[in-house]
C-alpha cells in the first residue's frame, strides 16, 4: 500500500509514518509537509534514507503540489493542521487556511484521482466541553475556539464528499495526546521542558480543566486501524479513557521530575477554555482497539525523553517560541 500522509513532520504524523514503516514492509509513504514552526524533519531522522519513504515540501492548499503527490497513492491521511489553541485565539487566518482550505484541496485531488481511501485526521475538541458524561460520534458540534472551528469545518466538508460524491472517506478524533517529540507550545512537554529549566509552569485559571490522555502510540495504532478496517463514511472517535484534572498532571510532572510545586504559577484563564473533554469510544473499539500504555507509565516515559533530548526541544525553545512564550503569558501572570 501506498499512503500519502500530510503534516507527516508534525508530532503524530512522524510518529504515524515511523510505525507504518515499522509494521508495514511492504508499505511506502510520501509525506507532504510545509514544515511550519511545528514541523521538523529531525522527527524523521531515523527513516530519511528509507527507500520506502519520500519527503515533499509544499503546502496541502497548493492544488498543483497537492495533486503531484497524490498521483498513485492507495490512501490519504490528513494529518496536517494548525492545532494550537492559543495561537488561533492570537490570530485564525492561517487556521482557516491550513484546516478548511486545505482540507478541501486534499478532497478535490482525492476525488479527481479516485483516491480510494482518505482518512481525516481530527480531535475531540469539535464537541466542545462536555459537562456529563461521553460524547458519540454523532454528537452535535459545538467548537469554542478559532482551532475547533477550523477543524469542525474540515470535518464537515469530509462528511460532504461522502454523502455528495461517495468519496470514501472516514475521520478520527482523537483525545488529547502526549509523547515524545511533541512541539513544546502544548502543555506537557511545556511543563516538563520549564520544570527541567527551574522556569514557572503557567497553569490556567483554578487548574480544574479535565482532559482525556491518549499516548500518541496508541493513537497510531487506532488510525492503523480505522485506515484498514473502518467503514467509508464513518467518524470513530479514539479516547485514552483516562480523565484527569490539568493541576494533578501538572503535579505528577513535577514528582517525576523531584521538582517543588512552588514552579506552578496560576495565569489568567484563556477565552473560551472548555472545562472538560470526554469521547464515547464503543465504535473503535468494537473494531479491537484499546489504550495499550498507561497513564502514568507513559508520561514517565515522556518524561525521560525529554530529560534525554534537550538538544531536541532546547533550540526550539531558544528561538521562535521563546517570543511567542513571552507574548501569550505575560499579560496573564
Amino acid at each position: 500500500m501506498k499512503l500519502l500522509v500530510t503534516g507527516g513532520a508534525g508530532f503524530i504524523g512522524s510518529h504515524f509514518i515511523r510505525h507504518v514503516l515499522r509494521k508495514y514492509p511492504g508499505h511506502s509513504v510520501i509525506n507532504l509537509d510545509k514544515l511550519t514552526y511545528a514541523g521538523n524533519l529531525e522527527n524523521l531522522r531515523e527513516v530519511e534514507r528509507e527507500p520506502r519513504y519520500r519527503f515533499v515540501h509544499g503546502d496541502i492548499s497548493d492544488a498543483a503540489v497537492v495533486r503531484d503527490a497524490m498521483r498513485g497513492v492507495d490512501a490519504v491521511l490528513n494529518f496536517a493542521a494548525e492545532s494550537h489553541v492559543d495561537r488561533s485565539i492570537l490570530g485564525a487566518d492561517e487556521f482557516l487556511k491550513t484546516d478548511v482550505l486545505g482540507t478541501f484541496t486534499l478532497l478535490e485531488a482525492a476525488r479527481e484521482l479516485r483516491i480510494p481511501r482518505y482518512v481525516q485526521i481530527s480531535t475531540d475538541e469539535v464537541y466542545g466541553s462536555v459537562e456529563h458524561g461521553a460524547v458519540r460520534e454523532n454528537a452535535p458540534l459545538r467548537p469554542s475556539n478559532p482551532y475547533s472551528a477550523s477543524k469542525a469545518g474540515g470535518d464537515l466538508l469530509v462528511s460532504a464528499y461522502w454523502a455528495t460524491h461517495r468519496l470514501p472517506v472516514l475521520i478520527t478524533r482523537s483525545s488529547n495526546n502526549f509523547g515524545p517529540n511533541q512541539y513544546p507550545e502544548k502543555i506537557i512537554p511545556l511543563f516538563i521542558t520549564n520544570a527541567l529549566e527551574d522556569r514557572r509552569l503557567p497553569l490556567y485559571g483554578d487548574g480544574r480543566n479535565v482532559r482525556d490522555w491518549l499516548y500518541v502510540l496508541d493513537n497510531c495504532a487506532a488510525i492503523d486501524l480505522v485506515l484498514h478496517a473502518g467503514v467509508p463514511g464513518e467518524i470513530y472517535n479514539i479516547g485514552g479513557g483516562t480523565e484527569v484534572e490539568n493541576i494533578v498532571l501538572t503535579r505528577q510532572i513535577l514528582r517525576l521530575l523531584g521538582k517543588p510545586e512552588s514552579l506552578i504559577q496560576p495565569v489568567k484563564d484563556r477565552p473560551g477554555h472548555d472545562r472538560r473533554y470526554a469521547l464515547d469510544c464503543h465504535k473503535i473499539h468494537s473494531l479491537g482497539w484499546k489504550p495499550a500504555h498507561e497513564l502514568g507509565a507513559a508520561l514517565a516515559e515522556t518524561v525521560r525523553w525529554y530529560k534525554e533530548h534537550e538538544a531536541w526541544w532546547q533550540p526550539i525553545k531558544s528561538g521562535e517560541f521563546k517570543a511567542y512564550y513571552a507574548k501569550q503569558y505575560a499579560d496573564r501572570a
